[in-house]
C-alpha cells in the first residue's frame, strides 16, 4: 500500500508594501509572516504573558507588546488586528461595554464567508477565541454574555460596537507607538454601543452559581503580586 504523504499548505506571505508602510522591522515582519490564520494568531496571543500593569495602566502598541512580552485585552487585539491586516483581512476591533462594576473588553474581528469570529486576549477562561460561525455581530457579542461577569458573579455585559476599522487612523498611533495608545482606546470607548439587554432584563438576570464562579477564577498567568 502506498504511503500517503500529507500535503502541507504553504503559508501566505505578508503584504510587503503594507509592512513597509507600517514601519515594521525585519524581525517583526518575520514573526507576522508565521501568523497567517486566525487560529495561529490566537495561539500567539495566548502565549503572550498577561499584562498585570504593575506600574499603572498601559495601552501598549503592537511593537511594545512584542518588545515587553506582555499584553491585556486591547493590546492583544492590536497585535491580532495587525496580523490579520498583513494577511489580507481588515484590522477590525469591537469594544464590549459592561456594567460599571466590571471592565470593558476589546476583541479583533474577522470573517470567513458570511460569518464572524473573534480573536481575544484574556487571562481567564471566559472571554476567549470565537470560531467564525456567528451570522451577525449581535450573535457574536451575545456569545460572550453568559460568561461576562464581575467578582460577585453578576452578568455584566451590556453592549457592543460596530466594527472599528483601524485603517481609519495613523498606524503610528497603535502599531509602532512608543507611548501609551490612549487615543485609540478613547476612540473605541466613545463609539456608540448597541444595547444587548433592556433595563428590565438586567433586573432579572441570574448570577453565576458557586461552581461557575470558582472555575471563573482560574487564570492562565497568575498575578505575581498576589502570590
Amino acid at each position: 500500500m502506498a504511503t500517503i504523504v500529507p500535503v502541507r499548505k504553504k503559508r501566505r506571505p505578508i503584504a510587503a508594501g503594507l509592512a513597509r508602510r507600517l514601519a515594521l522591522t525585519r524581525a517583526e515582519r518575520a514573526l507576522f509572516a508565521r501568523l497567517d490564520t486566525p487560529e495561529r494568531i490566537q495561539d500567539f496571543v495566548y502565549a503572550i504573558p498577561s499584562n498585570h500593569e504593575p506600574d499603572g495602566e498601559t495601552v501598549l502598541s503592537v511593537r511594545e507588546v512584542l518588545r515587553q512580552r506582555r499584553a491585556h485585552c486591547i493590546e492583544g487585539a492590536f497585535v491580532a488586528a495587525c496580523a490579520l491586516w498583513l494577511h489580507g483581512d481588515p484590522p477590525l476591533l469591537m469594544h464590549l461595554d459592561c456594567d460599571l462594576s466590571d471592565y470593558p473588553h476589546v476583541i479583533a474581528l474577522f470573517r470567513r464567508g458570511r460569518c464572524w469570529g473573534a480573536i481575544s486576549k484574556t487571562n481567564g477562561v471566559r472571554l476567549r477565541f470565537r470560531d467564525p460561525v456567528y451570522r451577525s455581530l449581535r450573535e457574536l457579542a451575545m456569545s460572550y454574555f453568559h460568561e461576562y461577569n464581575n467578582k460577585r458573579g453578576e452578568r455584566t455585559l451590556r453592549g457592543y460596537t460596530r466594527p472599528y476599522d483601524l485603517r481609519r487612523v495613523d498606524p503610528a498611533l497603535w502599531v509602532t507607538n512608543g507611548k501609551a495608545c490612549w487615543e485609540i482606546h478613547d476612540k473605541l470607548a466613545a463609539l456608540h454601543h448597541v444595547p444587548l439587554v433592556t433595563p428590565a432584563q438586567v433586573r432579572r438576570l441570574s448570577r453565576l452559581d458557586p461552581f461557575e464562579q470558582r472555575i471563573g477564577k482560574l487564570h492562565q498567568y497568575p498575578n505575581p503580586r498576589r502570590r
